[in-house]
């Protein structure tokens, strides 16, 4: 199966977007390439509270998987906002990704968030056109 081609307009806006966060992109790479050379962080390396709010919300069946140091938790980052997206065209996304993790051995949790800019909570304010 072919995918659909790009737009032209959105390749180029693609391209400009790659090319002006590339500085910062290959710092931010160094550092992930620097800390995996320095070792994984293991679970008993993580403050009391940092782990206690990791587990809290989860299902007991998967905060005993999560205690397995040998189990990966991944971070789903989002800006997704049930407030401002009024459409939920993302909301099922979270889901889908912890049940894809759980069928290949890990745990996933939605760890960090974005503001989401739409249905009009910003417009009309000057720099957020």
């Amino acid at each position: 199966m072919n995918p659909t081609p790009m737009h032209p307009k959105l390749a180029e806006i693609t391209e400009r977007s790659i090319e002006r966060s590339r500085p910062t992109r290959e710092k931010y790479l160094s550092k992930i390439r620097s800390a995996k050379q320095m070792g994984r962080l293991e679970h008993n390396q993580l403050g009391c509270s940092n782990l206690a709010h990791g587990y809290a919300a989860m299902p007991k069946s998967i905060k005993i998987e999560m205690l397995q140091e040998t189990v990966p938790n991944l971070c789903i980052i989002t800006a997704y906002n049930d407030m401002v997206s009024a459409h939920q065209p993302f909301k099922d996304f979270p889901d889908q990704i912890k049940d894809e993790a759980q069928k290949n051995g890990a745990t996933a949790q939605v760890a960090g968030g974005t503001p989401a800019m739409c249905d009009g909570i910003t417009q009309g304010y000057a720099g957020m056109e």
